[in-house]
């Protein structure tokens, strides 16, 4: 099956597939694997080989050890309902023992019945489905071990399609739980046991969203988070997509003052648009802060020498590169109450960018806010950063277009990440000050900004993608790509100690899954 995968990949990605093959015969596994692992989650067989996998390591715990709370199922029979798979659904359940009612206009029962028949004073666990969803085998088990062993109102699972002729298909690996994401993407309610009373029965209307209404009332009043069962536990007909474009956001009255940090060293083709585009952003309460770390071309030094003192501040900074000494000494000169981490290489195309991430970057839960950056051709260069790929960190989605589907339009819905790029970057300075500022020692060039997102993740501020803030990154070519030698072993000792602190090439991202590859940026099925 697995040579199956490797031809389909071949027939629609050739060139893709022989440039892994020739990295794989120079040594270059990881690089291999992270090119193969995109083109084979494409093929039908990938999964299939996956399922085939994981059905002969799969084990469930005794029954014998596990708690048996009653399990009621409710099937949502609201819209225009299929007689066989209503059928079919039912009978899965009652094989496996578990009882069902069938909510919908009349022959079914209500919300109110259903509500009217519980006890008044106690909660129940409610089984939510679809007509045609079935469960996989030893489902209720992990639910009933899960209900067991933590005390969340919501537990939710993995699930994949049902094709024609029960063919299984498109899984979704699901993150931890995600606030900011289920705003926009209902990943839970369909797949999950919700503990309800019979006053959040009677708070949904009964109608057509009853069953989503249901999952986000409880979710609004349980003060514990859903616990995630990293399982395909379900098999369904329909599932509901992503609400595109994601929901404007509504802005905050008066924005605070925000300090624009740009290094910079020559190159003033890159700098001049950067400081030309925050010239043409819209935030009232705006200055900025070039730090020059060691311009020697006369047209640069001309340049900032000609630039407006009353918005701008200058700072010299000499010495070898080093983005955090760049950057802390200018923080520690910024006025503003936020800060904006910007690449003298980042081409603003939207005015609004700034005020979009300073909104974001007021919540009491938001440490550091990251924007969706693309690189020239259109494509994604950042979307927010995932832990472990490559045994350290990377940046998600990477070279997908925002106009393709991807893994369920996550490059395209404002989500929380456990890191993003401070190529353009807002973070509250108290926050960004209170976690320590950049690692100047450990991190002088690459993965500080990752460093830096866990401090603020750890105090409770999480980091936040922001895709409705977009701009332009002409990634490192001021700087260059670190392949001389010298640059190749500072990069190996910065990767160590990314790994000897975070644990990057043990961990598993909490916004990624264990069952998709450490080797890819673009969510593909692990194999």
């Amino acid at each position: 099956m697995l040579a199956l995968a490797y031809c389909d990949a071949f027939r629609q990605e050739p060139r893709k597939v022989l440039t892994a093959i020739k990295w794989r015969i120079l040594g270059k596994r990881l690089r291999a694997r992270g090119q193969l692992a995109p083109l084979l989650h494409l093929s039908p067989y990938a999964y299939r080989l996956w399922i085939a996998r994981r059905e002969r390591i799969r084990h469930h715990a005794p029954l014998g050890q596990l708690a048996e709370p009653e399990i009621l199922a409710l099937i949502d029979a609201m819209g225009d309902v299929d007689a066989n798979h209503l059928a079919q659904t039912r009978e899965m359940l009652r094989q496996q023992g578990i009882p069902s009612v069938v909510v919908g206009p009349p022959p079914h029962t209500s919300c109110a019945d259903v509500a009217a028949s519980m006890p008044r004073d106690a909660a129940s666990w409610l089984l939510l489905m679809q007509p045609g969803d079935v469960l996989s085998h030893g489902a209720i088990d992990q639910y009933r071990v899960a209900i067991a062993n933590n005390q969340a109102a919501v537990l939710y699972a993995d699930d994949d399609l049902i094709g024609p002729g029960t063919q299984r298909g498109e899984p979704h690996f699901k993150p931890g739980w995600n606030a900011p994401l289920f705003e926009h993407f209902d990943y839970i309610t369909g797949s999950c046991i919700v503990r309800a009373r019979r006053k959040d029965l009677l708070r949904v209307t009964g109608g057509v969203t009853w069953a989503s209404d249901l999952v986000a009332g409880i979710l609004a009043t349980d003060p514990l988070p859903p616990c995630h069962l990293p399982a395909v536990l379900h098999h369904r007909r329909l599932r509901p997509s992503p609400r595109l474009p994601a929901m404007p956001l509504k802005r905050e009255a008066g924005l605070p003052s925000v300090t624009v940090i740009v290094p910079t060293r020559n190159r003033v083709d890159l700098l001049r648009p950067c400081l030309q585009g925050l010239a043409a952003t819209r935030y009232s309460r705006l200055d900025i802060i070039v730090v020059d770390n060691g311009s020697d071309d006369p047209a640069t030094l001309a340049y900032l020498d000609s630039l407006d003192r009353a918005s701008h501040q200058v700072l010299r900074h000499d010495g070898p590169f080093n983005y955090p000494a760049i950057n802390n000494r200018a923080v520690r000169n910024a006025q503003g109450e936020l800060l904006c981490l910007l690449n003298n290489d980042i081409e603003i195309i939207d005015p609004e960018w700034l005020a979009t991430m300073a909104t974001s970057a007021l919540r009491r839960d938001v440490g550091a806010v990251g924007a969706r950056l693309l690189y020239p051709d259109g494509r994604i260069q950042h979307a927010g950063v995932v832990l472990g790929i490559g045994g350290a960190a990377a940046h998600a989605h990477r070279l997908l277009h925002p106009d393709e589907t991807g893994y369920f339009s996550r490059h395209n819905l404002p989500q929380f990440v456990s890191a993003v790029t401070a190529a353009c970057l807002v973070v509250d300075r108290a926050k960004f000050v209170a976690a320590g500022m950049l690692d100047e020692v450990a991190f002088p060039v690459a993965f500080n900004d990752v460093d830096l997102c866990l401090r603020l993740n750890q105090r409770g501020w999480q980091s936040f993608y922001e895709p409705r803030a977009t701009l332009i990154h002409h990634e490192s070519v001021s700087r260059g790509h670190d392949r001389d030698p010298v640059g190749a072993a500072r990069l190996e000792r910065e990767l160590a100690a990314l790994r000897q602190r975070w644990g990057t090439d043990r961990m598993v991202d909490p916004f990624h899954h264990p069952e998709l590859s450490r080797e890819s940026e673009r969510f593909a099925i692990a194999l």
